[in-house]
């Protein structure tokens, strides 16, 4: 696949739909924790969109983190091999920590980041959260705990998804034909 411009990307979501599903699950998180400290750890650089529109609903404190995981590099499909970029974070133990992640394919870098997680830390509770989920990709055991969409075997871009570095400020999710 090549994507030229974003005209020649079919919407899957429009803004509209990213946004009211954003409050759905915020409203989802919200129950689960109520008053409770939430750590956030935003996998970027595909989830900032998602993680800065969804952590703006959200009703308990919370401190936002920020880490770079990669498994695509330029490709359009995951290389089985997570890359930390940079995952330095504060002390997790004893906290609620909330993963925000754009999309779970293959779970490679979900099971990478939860694994390190779990090794290095005995937190109060560890949730996952993904704007999209390709279970038909999936290699792996792991499933989030809030999902937005479910989508099928399909190339996205656009809401903080890439294709080689591009896209990411488009309102709403594409796909492309070609």
């Amino acid at each position: 696949m090549q994507i030229k411009t974003a005209e020649e990307l079919n919407v899957l979501f429009t803004e509209e739909q990213i946004q009211n599903k954003i409050k759905e699950l915020a409203s989802k998180i919200n129950d689960t924790y109520k008053n409770e400290e939430v750590i956030t750890i935003c996998v970027l650089k595909g989830a900032v969109m998602f993680a800065v529109d969804l952590v703006k609903h959200l009703q308990m404190p919370i401190q936002m983190e920020f880490i770079r995981l990669s498994s695509y590099g330029n490709s359009q499909v995951s290389s089985g091999k997570v890359h930390a970029v940079d995952i330095s974070l504060p002390d997790l133990n004893n906290k609620n920590v909330l993963i925000i992640e754009d999309i779970i394919d293959t779970g490679h870098t979900a099971k990478f980041l939860l694994d390190f997680i779990n090794n290095n830390f005995k937190t109060r509770s560890t949730k996952f959260c993904s704007l999209l989920d390709k279970k038909i990709s999936r290699v792996t055991d792991i499933e989030p705990d809030y999902y937005g969409f479910e989508i099928d075997d399909k190339f996205v871009a656009g809401y903080g998804l890439d294709y080689e570095g591009y896209y990411r400020n488009l309102k709403y999710i594409g796909y492309s034909n070609k």
